[in-house]
């Protein structure tokens, strides 16, 4: 199933999101304009859909309702998410669409409530909320359908998909110095706290396929390695182990604490985009990659997506990531700030300046980048 289409109203920086998504999107735009916030919108849903989870929970995460409201937000406070999902199946494209909407009571416990939860199945609203037992029992609000199993039968795909929704923002720190983190946190984990515990939890068969496949490509982008393989310590605790070449017999043995931030962003990426046929959140995969890295990295992807047939998105504002002549203009939503009023957000093929620069040759990095740069960023150098 592959999302086609993001609505937002007042969430975080926006008041007003209608974005159509092919299988990639590339999101930029100046810094704090609300690239991380829009990949958000997907991770909320994850956490309302998944297991243990729901509304109350996945909005307390993130502070209240108070900080995922859009500050440009006025007479009409409510916060609301919808999407559009296709999934193909034998009888054809089912279309499906999913919305809510959410406010805070004014009094009281100050609970966040649904004002609405629809559903909809090729045109057909399956799902109307608030219902006559809503109107009966206010507390039902508190809840939605979609987290509930006894009342999702009907568009359980949906809450399925949901739950397999992966963000990855992987700290090479926290691989390196694990005393640093909780290892014990419930719930996700985004910045790959547990990313050992992963690797080793897959069938070993399916590990050590894809581990083979990592293998052959670090050869070409880790001088001197010749081989990673998966360990466990005398404790059973998981590392990864790499063979580099070096004169004395066992000499260039290595496990992931003494390997480069580069080195293991790039592992967790090539893993994570091998692991599984749903949603990929992927943010800023650029950092701490060589910068001839970073240029094959929508390749790459494109290569992963025609085999798993797999959906990602990338928030990134790296030159030498949009240097890519085949990213397409549809494929690059552009944040644009406004102020007061908050960030626009809009695909770069429907702004007719692009498209002629695209048109005369640019690539994305050339026509569209210049446009998230700070328009005094000059006077950095005036810093003392």
């Amino acid at each position: 199933m592959r999302f086609t289409r993001l609505k937002l109203k007042n969430w975080r920086n926006f008041t007003r999101v209608d974005l159509a998504i092919g299988e990639r999107l590339f999101i930029t735009g100046p810094n704090a304009s609300g690239k991380s916030n829009l990949l958000d919108a997907f991770r909320f849903l994850r956490d309302i859909a998944k297991n243990g989870g729901g509304l109350q929970e996945a909005v307390a995460m993130r502070g209240g309702l108070a900080k995922l409201r859009c500050l440009a937000a006025r007479r009409d406070p409510n916060v609301e998410i919808e999407v559009e999902l296709t999934d193909s199946d034998a009888n054809g494209s089912v279309v499906w669409r999913y919305g809510i909407g959410l406010k805070q009571e004014t009094r009281g416990m100050r609970r966040v409530l649904l004002t609405h939860e629809k559903v909809w199945k090729d045109g057909c609203l399956i799902l109307d909320r608030p219902d006559k037992a809503d109107s009966s029992d206010d507390l039902r609000l508190t809840q939605t359908h979609l987290e509930q199993i006894n009342a999702n039968q009907d568009f359980r795909p949906l809450a399925e998909v949901f739950q397999r929704i992966l963000y990855l923002h992987l700290v090479p720190q926290l691989l390196k110095f694990p005393q640093l983190a909780n290892r014990e946190a419930i719930g996700e984990d985004p910045f790959g706290i547990k990313f050992l515990d992963r690797l080793m939890e897959t069938p070993e068969k399916t590990r050590r396929s894809r581990l083979k496949k990592i293998e052959n490509a670090l050869r070409l982008a880790v001088p001197e390695l010749q081989e990673l393989r998966d360990v466990r310590d005398a404790r059973g605790v998981p590392h990864l182990e790499a063979v580099y070449q070096h004169w004395r017999p066992n000499a260039g043995r290595q496990r992931e604490d003494q390997f480069s931030d580069g080195t293991l962003r790039l592992i967790g990426l090539l893993w994570t985009l091998l692991d599984g046929e749903h949603l990929l959140l992927l943010e800023e995969p650029e950092l701490s990659l060589h910068s001839s890295i970073v240029a094959k990295l929508p390749e790459i992807i494109w290569r992963m997506q025609r085999s798993r047939k797999r959906q990602v998105l990338v928030s990134s504002h790296s030159s030498e990531l949009f240097g890519d002549l085949g990213i397409a203009a549809q494929e690059v939503a552009l944040l644009k700030p406004q102020g007061s009023e908050g960030t626009e957000v809009e695909l770069a093929s429907n702004q007719e300046n692009i498209r002629r620069l695209l048109e005369g040759g640019m690539s994305i990095a050339e026509a569209v980048l210049p446009i998230t740069a700070p328009g005094s960023v000059s006077q950095l150098a005036l810093f003392d």
